[in-house]
């Protein structure tokens, strides 16, 4: 499929500005950075051909310096990311809830830019840990730049910003030997999770399978905080906002997992890229939660508590827009890297509310991107720059960009006639929302936060019974890489009070005492069908479909199939014994994208046995290593012709989402809706 290219979105478009800054060496001759041209890049310049080399070598000065500096400080959290440059179109006018002119007309595009992201690994590790991903999107709008900067979780970990130090140096790698490596699975983050409560719901989603997303595509983002809407009357409600991924959320197994961080470490940003390269835009359409202000107070919740969600039971869910992410980066360092969000970051018609961990990151954003960036002009670096004007009195400091002309740097001044001036509030001016306050100053949390394990109780009893098994699983290994036996106790106790069989398990499998019997289990029924991913959409478009076949296959019931695979939106990549080409029965060609060293079938969502007549013992063994290992990852398997009797030999016939038949029109179709299913929990050993 040939390259969709992006449409410029209207005359404020991100992408018109950013090719002001975009470069193409391709075919140029080569410069200093000075401009100077280049006659000789093999050597340094020296006394001699033995000899020293020069210290007037400028050349040779200007270009290891650049190298020597090329670096800067990767992300504390979130260093290993990928993004990509898209629009949001909203579906319909939010001006009775917001200001906001990004919302107010329906078919309004905004250009936007998207970092997906792990959160605790360094900026090298692998893509399909167990982890919590980042989903930041820059609005750029004719306001300024808006920050919606989330995770594929609704809830955090902690209710306070204070605490986010502590539990990044908790679940971060162990200072005295730096391991592991992106990854909970440790003593310190276990035993932080027992002595601070308030995790609990937050461990259970990050038990779960939205931490193993099977793509950036396929799963949902969450403002995570309570923000407010504020219209032109000056209405405040609150809102959370939510990302719903169009392909729906789907997820990896975790011995996929494992085994993709070998294979593919790069799995996750390369089927990002992958897609929007052959033009299967991702997309995400924009729900809210709204709940007016004089209703703050009326549900079993806080709403001001960032490790509580919103149950759409209880605040229905309104969709309002949508994002396509329709073009890759071409720069990642320039883009994906030197990227700056920052809550903060909002435009008239939103604002924020009273939540603490909220409160604290509006300062850490700040300043974390004055280390990482080398200084306060990180606004004006291409990728974060605003497309409309902006103007202020603050001047100089690293890498100023921008040339500011005349004497004036002040306000209020009578030489510039009192320019830049502030603009009033209905011309567009920012100003926020006045809230009633009162109260002492003190340090304390409210009692509305002391809740702990209701809400993890209700995501416990959301899930279905194969997601339940996953959840213990997850939390088996967790706890069972921990070393002291004190710590995997303490987990197993604390969470026995979310649910006391779901603990028992957990601490049969590690090795600890059964929960002592005056733990009392919450007493929680309520569930929400929203979070259980059996509930999502289901669709084969834009899975990958491994192809195995040999030469002498039966080329026109093949046929049928690969063309009942596109037809679907999915796509197929063809491995045999050799690269090259392989031939059917009546001559006909495919293309071998691989032969079984370079791919695996973790790589894949489904595989398609063909075989052919004349394969040899080698390429048979390694079929029926390929349908053996995604049997055990639950995934669809069709089976035709000689791919059948491997099935046969493995005993995997007449299983759930094993599809073989010699009718081309209906296996394909059969298999096409096995391949939508996404996986065969019926297969789990229990």
């Amino acid at each position: 499929m040939k390259n969709k290219r992006a449409n410029h979105i209207d005359e404020h478009s991100k992408n018109e500005q950013l090719e002001t800054f975009r470069t193409d060496d391709s075919g140029k001759g080569m410069t200093t950075n000075q401009g100077l041209k280049v006659s000789e890049d093999e050597f340094s310049l020296k006394a001699g051909d033995r000899g020293p080399t020069l210290m007037e070598d400028f050349q040779f000065r200007e270009k290891m310096t650049h190298f020597d500096h090329e670096r800067i400080p990767e992300r504390v959290v979130h260093a290993r990311g990928y993004a990509a440059h898209g629009y949001f179109e909203a579906y319909q006018s939010l001006e009775h809830l917001t200001k906001a002119k990004f919302l107010s007309e329906k078919g309004k595009k905004t250009p936007v830019f998207v970092r997906f992201s792990t959160v605790v690994g360094f900026r090298g590790s692998a893509d399909t840990v167990r982890d919590v991903r980042g989903f930041a999107t820059k609005f750029y709008t004719e306001e300024g730049n808006y920050d919606l900067v989330g995770n594929n979780m609704p809830i955090f970990f902690i209710q306070d910003a204070i605490k986010f130090p502590d539990l990044v140096h908790a679940i971060k790698p162990e200072p005295h030997n730096e391991m592991p490596q992106a990854s909970a699975a440790h003593d310190t983050f276990w035993d932080f999770v027992a002595h601070n409560q308030e995790t609990a719901h937050k461990i259970m989603w990050a038990m779960s399978d939205r931490a193993l997303p099977r793509s950036y595509r396929m799963m949902d983002g969450f403002s995570v905080h309570a923000f407010r809407f504020v219209n032109a009357e000056g209405k405040s409600h609150f809102v959370k906002f939510t990302w719903k991924a169009v392909l729906g959320v789907h997820s990896l197994v975790w011995d996929e997992t494992q085994k993709i961080a070998g294979k593919d470490p790069d799995y996750n940003r390369r089927d990002l890229y992958e897609a929007i390269d052959r033009g299967d835009y991702p997309e995400y359409e924009l729900g809210i939660q709204v709940i007016p202000e004089e209703d703050e107070h009326k549900f079993d919740f806080d709403l001001l508590d960032a490790t509580k969600l919103w149950p759409q039971e209880d605040v229905p869910m309104e969709i309002v827009g949508k994002m396509t992410l329709d073009r890759n980066v071409d720069n990642v360092f320039a883009e994906t890297e030197q990227v700056a969000f920052h809550p903060g970051h909002v435009v008239p018609g939103i604002d924020f509310s009273n939540d603490p961990l909220l409160q604290g990151r509006l300062f850490s954003y700040t300043d974390t991107q004055l280390i990482r960036l080398g200084g306060p002009n990180f606004h004006e670096l291409p990728i974060n720059r605003p497309v409309c004007p902006f103007h202020n009195n603050q001047r100089d400091g690293y890498h100023r960009q921008t040339i500011n002309k005349g004497q004036v740097a002040y306000h209020r001044n009578g030489l510039a006639n009192g320019s830049p001036s502030p603009v009033p509030e209905e011309e567009g001016g920012y100003a926020h929302y006045q809230e009633k306050m009162e109260g002492r100053k003190v340090r304390a949390r409210s009692g509305s936060f002391e809740d702990h394990f209701s809400q993890a109780r209700m995501f416990w009893n959301s899930m279905s019974p194969p997601e339940k098994q996953h959840i213990i699983e997850a939390f088996s290994f967790e706890l069972g890489k921990c070393k002291e036996m004190v710590v995997r106790q303490n987990a197993v106790d604390m969470f026995a009070r979310v649910d006391r069989v779901m603990a028992e398990e957990i601490a049969g499998h590690v090795g600890a005492q059964q929960p002592d019997a005056a733990i009392e289990q919450v007493n929680v029924t309520k569930s929400s069908a929203a979070l259980s991913q059996e509930k999502t959409i289901k669709s084969a478009k834009t899975r990958k479909i491994g192809v195995l076949i040999g030469e002498g296959f039966e080329s026109a019931d093949v046929q049928v199939v690969l063309d009942a695979i596109e037809a679907a939106g999915a796509h197929y990549e063809v491995i045999s014994e050799t690269q090259g080409k392989v031939a059917g029965t009546d001559g006909k060609e495919l293309a071998v994208d691989h032969h079984f060293s370079t791919t695996d079938p973790v790589i894949y969502d489904a595989l398609y046995a063909v075989g052919g007549p004349s394969i040899s013992p080698k390429f048979a063994k390694k079929a029926s290593k390929f349908l053996g290992e995604a049997f055990d990852h639950f995934k669809p398997i069709g089976a035709t012709h000689e791919g059948m009797k491997w099935l046969e030999a493995a005993q995997m016939m007449e299983q759930p989402g094993i599809i073989t038949g010699s009718e081309m029109p209906a296996f394909s179709g059969a298999f096409i809706d096995a391949v939508a299913q996404h996986r065969f929990w019926e297969r789990q050993v229990e």
